[in-house]
């Protein structure tokens, strides 16, 4: 590489984001003191430009506009430039793109946003070209047009944010109203049903037309409210929507049927042409969410997705020091030759490129069959290339094929005259050689960036498919992540999350100079995920922390004053807002997630003041859950929770037990929403019998490993055999 022209403060930051805009000729500062004082003392407008080292509208900004040094000059003489990396600083991103949201009508990224020298918001948008076109208006006008609004009309200008702050503040305001009761369970739950079953895409699975994201917050939701109607005709809807869902997806393009684990997002209504950047995040949970599939209905398809979305993160997202990377990217170069990248390159096939490499006649077929024309014709590949022009603008897929699963194995084996176990195989070697040829192709950048949060998902993911499908390894997978984040993204003398850490030089784990310290989301995915690994693991380390952590959690975040959780902590000056998410979107908000967190931490140590804390959680969204529960499933779905009150599954055994372990394998077998699993056995100096002295209450009976379903610390009779506990898990 040719040594750069430019380079900037960006060099000296850790975020792979920030560093991909070093050597821009713009005089990039990152979110800092240092700049915020730059802007006042120089009375200077910011630009804060928003964004993340896998998105693709960001990389085509950078490239026309940041890139392009008479506006990189335009850019240095009239503004301090910011840039920040969402997935590092969530707090600032969500401030910002509150503003953007209610002044635009619309959000996304890449965010540019211009703030006084006091960091009020006063004009924002998104992704912007770099010189007016007939529908938009360019980057480099917008710069130029701001800059001399300040010249001429700086005080109005000033004024206007301020009104506009207050507004914010106004709008964004999350707090009891008068009624300290948490919203009627049925109701929301009825309500929310109702509202994803109008958006439900009946042909196509999912709950909108296009763009289709994955959301598996609304199939957790629509797999909890089947557990409480099983035996209504809302209850098989809500099953039937969640499993159709699930299994167009992995039919789809949006799942990598080469190199496993899913895309983004699809942007059609058929699951077929996606954004292809992978997102941790989106792993994690469709990895449970596929294995709750598959306890629910028995059907190995859906735990062979889950296995597969394994497989990409262990072999593709996986730091050897046991942490999970961020992200994969959208963009790479179709060939080492190529001179710039194309969205997709890596993923996508031409028709003659697959003929190639699967020329071989298949024996028994009808006369002349290849296993290219078997392979082409099951994936949907067509010699012109399968990609619509309406969903490529930029004419980046144009003759190419996103591979896409069209009709059933036994419709493909029929068309051909094979049988399916040898159709299966075919297939299989057809992957395989694809793999191998795609792997000489350049690979997307890879954002090695380490977050407490995502890692926390993922880690409940390997947990829960190491429960559900009887995999020790995959457990294990998860038992190494977590060592990762108590060594690296956590403070043993404060007791504090860390939010980010990165892979460096040599591969060594490294971190900021000044590390960022975890948000609310970073603690409430961590303990989720430390719940999940306990009862996989049955290791109570892993609950001590948990409950360690959550007293941190509520002595960061909790606001005595209106209820729930802030996402930042107090006391920074550098953030106007303090903000409480209330939409549970790509992944789900941390106050969502931490009703049950709160109700498994009460289970497993006895405070039943979280039990309370968790209902005025609820009560803070009542106005929310009550009208439109659609855009925080997760959160109605914990009303549920809270409602039917968590049953405690406790099994009194040996661990090494054979008659211990087929009782616990009866527990992970079962998706049972509202019950949490605790192993007895009979150690009485050990964590769980410190906590919860009822547990010495409980033997087993005649020597064997024994049942107990117990709520508010009274017990059921005791049983013996894995038949009467799945029977009394199910009811």
């Amino acid at each position: 590489p040719s040594v750069p022209r430019h380079t900037n403060r960006l060099i000296n930051e850790k975020s792979p984001y920030l560093l991909q805009h070093a050597h821009n000729p713009v005089d990039w500062f990152p979110w800092s003191q240092e700049a915020f004082d730059k802007a006042k003392k120089e009375n200077k407008l910011i630009f804060l430009s928003v964004g993340y080292s896998t998105c693709h509208w960001c990389h085509v900004m950078e490239e026309e506009s940041f890139k392009n040094k008479e506006i990189g000059e335009i850019m240095n003489k009239n503004f301090v430039c910011i840039k920040v990396d969402r997935e590092e600083r969530p707090d600032v991103d969500k401030v910002y793109m509150t503003f953007v949201q209610a002044t635009s009508g619309g959000g996304g990224w890449p965010m540019s946003v211009w703030l006084t020298p006091d960091l009020k918001p006063f004009v924002g948008g998104t992704y912007f070209p770099p010189e007016d076109g007939v529908h938009r208006v360019g980057f480099r006008t917008v710069l130029l047009r701001i800059a001399e609004q300040w010249k001429e009309n700086k005080d109005a200008l000033l004024e206007n944010s301020q009104k506009i702050l207050e507004a914010l503040l106004h709008r964004s305001e999350i707090h009891v109203r008068g009624q300290e009761s948490p919203p009627p369970s049925k109701e929301v739950m009825a309500t929310c049903f109702q509202q994803l079953s109008n958006s439900y895409d009946e042909d196509y699975g999912g709950f909108s037309e296009s763009p289709k994201f994955p959301t598996p917050v609304n199939l957790n939701f629509l797999f909890t409210y089947w557990a409480l109607h099983r035996t209504t005709p809302q209850g098989a809807r809500a099953l039937q929507m969640a499993l159709h869902t699930l299994k167009m997806m992995a039919h789809g393009g949006i799942h990598d049927h080469i190199g496993q684990g899913f895309h983004r997002y699809s942007t059609d209504q058929h699951w077929h042409v996606p954004h292809f950047e992978k997102m941790l995040y989106d792993q994690g949970q469709l990895a449970a969410m596929y294995c709750r599939a598959f306890q629910i209905s028995g059907d190995e398809f859906f735990a062979d997705v889950a296995q597969d979305i394994l497989l990409y993160v262990s072999r593709d997202l996986s730091d050897q020091a046991g942490g999970f990377y961020s992200a994969e990217d959208a963009d790479s170069y179709p060939t080492t030759a190529s001179g710039e990248k194309r969205e997709g390159a890596f993923c996508v096939w031409e028709a003659e490129e697959i003929r190639a490499l699967l020329p071989d006649p298949v024996e028994g077929a009808t006369e002349g069959t290849t296993l290219g024309d078997v392979f082409m014709h099951h994936y949907g590949v067509k010699e012109t290339g399968n990609v619509s022009p309406v969903k490529d603008p930029r004419q980046e897929l144009k003759g190419k094929n996103v591979l896409i699963v069209q009709s059933s194995l036994e419709l493909t084996a029929a068309r051909f005259g094979l049988e399916l176990g040898r159709l299966g195989a075919l297939l299989w070697e057809g992957r395989r050689r694809l793999s191998a040829a795609r792997a000489q192709r350049p690979r997307p950048h890879m954002d090695t960036k380490m977050l407490a949060a995502w890692n926390g998902l993922m880690i409940s993911g390997f947990a829960q498919a190491g429960a559900a499908l009887a995999k020790q390894e995959y457990v294990s997978r998860a038992v190494q992540a977590a060592a990762f984040l108590r060594r690296h993204l956590f403070d043993p003398t404060s007791g504090r999350l860390l939010r980010s850490c990165y892979r460096g030089k040599d591969n060594r784990v490294e971190q900021s100079a000044v590390p960022i310290q975890g948000f609310l989301e970073d603690y409430a995915f961590v303990i989720q995920a430390l719940f999940d690994l306990y009862e996989a693991s049955l290791e109570q380390g892993w609950l001590e922390w948990a409950l360690q952590l959550q007293h941190t959690q509520d002595k960061l975040f909790w606001d005595p004053k209106g209820f729930a959780y802030f996402s930042s902590e107090a006391g920074d000056p550098s953030l106007l807002l303090r903000l409480k998410d209330d939409q549970d979107g790509a992944e789900p908000t941390a106050n969502s997630v931490t009703v049950t967190n709160l109700l498994r931490a009460a289970c497993y140590s006895g405070h039943t003041e979280w039990v309370e804390k968790a209902g005025q959680i609820l009560a803070a969204f009542s106005e929310r859950l009550q009208k439109i529960p659609i855009t925080l499933p997760e959160m109605a779905r914990a009303t549920a929770v809270f409602h039917h009150t968590l049953k405690q599954v406790v099994i009194c055994g040996d661990p090494q037990g054979e008659d211990t372990k087929e009782m616990l394998r009866c527990v992970h077998s079962v998706f049972s929403p509202n019950k949490m699993l605790i192993l007895a056995d009979g150690d009485s100096s050990a964590f769980l019998y410190r906590q919860l002295p009822f547990l010495a209450s409980l033997e087993r009976k005649d020597g064997k490993a024994t049942a107990y379903l117990c709520s508010n610390f009274a017990c059921s009779l005791p049983v013996t055999s894995p038949q009467e506990l799945h029977g009394m898990l199910c009811s």
